[in-house]
């Protein structure tokens, strides 16, 4: 199983500084959407020119103009690049042409979903690399969420996934048994007063479960 990063930062001078504590330990360098809002794809470029040898992750969420918004990061860098669940079919089929155009992936992140496992079937048959399981701060704040939800929703697809939200090294074992093909930690990383370590100590508790 993979271990990315989504470095939640405003600044790529701030992202690449996260980049570079946890490269070591991790598989994926996830720019968060909050940073490609606010430095535009200039970030992918810096992050993958940075780190060629890591797969580089846009967290776009596009939920239009599929084809226009992953060319537009592919030619950035990315290596991955997300489009919503939610959005239509034809918004995830043009995603995945551009990626086959680059031969690159398109990631579909099931936030806001109702039903994450059938959706996630549904936009696997269009070509997607894998689908996110994505549990966001807002909704990880709401009464009765839980982590096992998302375990449960992932295993229930029968399609490859990865789990986003509450991902720490006291859970990613969690992640791994359930078959995810990634864990995505974000907070459990970027918050910690040593990144590296923290990043560390989720590889070493994936290597040991």
């Amino acid at each position: 199983m993979q271990l990315q990063f989504a470095i939640d930062t405003l600044s790529t001078e701030t992202a690449l500084e996260l980049a570079a504590a946890a490269a070591p330990h991790v598989d994926i360098l996830e720019l968060g959407t909050p940073l490609v809002k606010s430095a535009g794809v200039a970030a992918i470029t810096a992050m993958k020119e940075a780190h060629p040898d890591k797969i580089v992750f846009a967290d776009l969420k596009t939920m239009d103009a599929g084809e226009l918004e992953a060319d537009m990061a592919f030619q950035a860098g990315a290596d991955l690049v997300t489009v919503l669940g939610v959005a239509g079919d034809s918004t995830i089929v043009g995603a995945v042409a551009a990626a086959k155009k680059h031969g690159k992936g398109i990631v579909v992140d099931l936030i806001g979903v109702p039903d994450k496992a059938a959706r996630a079937r549904e936009v696997t048959e269009l070509g997607v690399e894998f689908v996110e399981v994505h549990a966001g701060l807002d909704e990880q704040a709401e009464e009765g969420f839980t982590f096992d939800t998302l375990l449960d929703e992932g295993k229930a697809s029968g399609v490859p996934f990865s789990i986003a939200g509450g991902v720490k090294a006291a859970t990613v074992a969690l992640v791994k048994a359930a078959g995810a093909r990634v864990a995505v930690a974000g907070s459990a990383i970027y918050s910690a007063s040593d990144v590296g370590a923290a990043a560390a100590e989720i590889r070493a508790a994936i290597d040991a479960a």
